[in-house]
């Protein structure tokens, strides 16, 4: 079977330049991305310095119905 040259089809590829992106704390870094245009600022309003999800912030646990306390009877056992 013989071999086929494709060729990537021409101008459907978004722009990729380079950006400055502002975290929450005021650090900045230099970065290749399709956002807005060459030299472009992007500010970010949340970042992994600053949400719970990635520093494990104050979460809390909210037992509706005695659902945790159930839990923990049921399987109080395999807790340790």
């Amino acid at each position: 079977m013989a071999r086929k040259d494709y060729e990537m089809k021409k101008d459907i590829h978004p722009d990729y330049h380079k950006i400055t992106v502002v975290m929450t704390n005021g650090e900045s870094y230099e970065t290749r991305s399709t956002y807005g245009k060459e030299g472009d600022t992007l500010t970010l309003d949340i970042d992994p310095t600053a949400h719970p999800a990635w520093t494990g912030g104050n979460q809390n646990l909210l037992d509706r119905g005695g659902r945790v306390s159930r839990f923990k009877d049921k399987f109080g056992g395999f807790l340790g």
